[in-house]
């Protein structure tokens, strides 16, 4: 008999966890682990703080400083600070919640104990893992962690965005800006159009001839219909939205050169922002929680991983039909998974509840758009509401909805 592979291994202890008796454990002695602290790990656990007050919480994440990404394109235009948009962990711990700086490595789903980077393990009765995405680098080609560095992402809020905006302030007059968007499901779908906007609004105050160029693997983007009346109106001449059809995916990148690669040729750029293709973070590609189409599939109803049994995955990095991946969406995952887990702690059987989502774009200072989307589950499903999220023209009233709401979901996500 040959060794046994690690993925075999996994799903050898899966099945067999799954033929294990099992015995409901009391919610008010429940021990819940939530492994990851964004958006949507840390309004889960929240959640359950509130729905079951004597559980047992506790929060791994490794970074004890988060910055968010709602909001960080405007840090580029100057319209807000890196600092305003970074939180702690006090929130969590002024709840009742136990935070650890580590990280999840490994689940062992037969025993129900997640194993930490550093520390000892935990055992868990239900396990919520929100680990949010990683960047697929080496895609398009040549593009590694070095070439993001003089090609920031600014797609994971930090220090990225910090370089991103270091590098906009040193553009020519007369220089042009690249941006790269990879096609298929990512975080936050309408956040390059967005950037683009605030690039150019900075753009247009300090430099007088510049041009941006959005790379795009991508046939259509969210609310294109208002995002290029706004361009036209705002930025008249500046912003160039370069579909596939007409070589707008880029497949090389050559740091040294500022030059870019796709179909129709090389285009040497002043500066480029390169967003790479994204997959779950790191410990569900691990232990084995993603399908074959790379995301993680999950039972609508209660967020319950169908691949490990009291495991639930919640936030960018599981498949939940037709919500975007966006902080709205997960804070909406997140409060359906409490209120499931508490349930079946009581040996109840979870009730559907209506899931919702907004992603609001600054176009300049004060003009803005947003898109609402109501989500109702069905069965296996998790179906967008007809008739609901109609659009809405851009305008001075979102920018201070899109402020207002900020402020509310840091509140409600992270106790801060």
């Amino acid at each position: 008999m040959g060794v046994m592979g690690r993925r075999d291994f996994v799903r050898a202890a899966l099945l067999a966890g799954a033929a294990l008796p099992w015995r409901a454990r009391a919610a008010d002695a429940a021990r819940v682990v939530v492994a990851g602290a964004g958006f949507a790990g840390s309004a889960c656990a929240l959640a359950l703080r509130r729905l079951a007050p004597s559980c047992e919480i506790t929060v791994v994440d490794p970074l004890r400083r988060y910055v968010t990404c709602p909001m960080s394109n405007a840090v580029l235009a100057e319209l807000r600070t890196l600092e305003s948009l970074a939180l702690g962990r006090t929130g969590l711990k002024r709840a009742g919640i136990r935070y650890v700086e580590d990280s999840v490595t490994d689940i062992l789903v037969r025993t129900q104990t997640a194993r930490l980077l550093r520390g000892d393990p935990l055992p868990y009765d239900r396990l919520v893992v929100a680990p949010g995405i990683r960047l697929l680098y080496g895609q398009p080609e040549g593009y590694d962690q070095a070439a993001a560095l003089e090609m920031p992402h600014a797609w994971e809020a930090g220090h990225s965005t910090r370089l991103l905006a270091h590098y906009l302030r040193g553009v020519p007059d007369g220089g042009t800006v690249a941006i790269s968007v990879p096609g298929g499901l990512m975080r936050c779908p309408p956040g390059p159009y967005e950037r683009a906007s605030l690039m150019a609004l900075w753009l247009k105050s300090h430099r007088t001839r510049c041009k941006i160029l959005i790379f795009d693997s991508n046939n259509h983007f969210p609310r294109q219909d208002a995002f290029t009346a706004a361009w036209a109106e705002l930025y008249p001449g500046m912003i160039e939205w370069i579909p596939p059809t007409q070589g707008g995916a880029v497949t090389r990148v050559d740091v040294a050169a500022r030059t870019l690669h796709s179909s129709s040729g090389a285009h040497r750029v002043s500066l480029a922002n390169i967003i790479p293709p994204q997959a779950p973070g790191l410990v569900a590609q691990i232990n084995d929680l993603c399908s074959d189409h790379g995301w993680c599939p999950v039972d609508p109803l209660t967020f319950e991983s169908q691949l490990a049994r009291h495991v639930h995955v919640i936030g960018d990095a599981c498949i939940a039909g037709a919500m975007p991946k966006a902080a709205s969406a997960a804070r909406s995952q997140a409060l359906q998974c409490a209120a499931a887990i508490v349930a079946s702690l009581q040996d109840r059987q979870a009730s559907p509840g209506e899931l919702a989502s907004v992603c609001y774009s600054l176009l300049s200072a004060s003009t803005g758009l947003a898109m609402h989307a109501r989500f109702r589950i069905n069965g296996d499903r998790i179906d967008q509401i007809e008739g609901n999220g109609a659009p809405t023209a851009a305008s001075a009233a979102h920018v201070a909805e899109a402020n207002a709401w900020y402020q509310e979901i840091r509140s409600a996500c992270f106790a801060e």
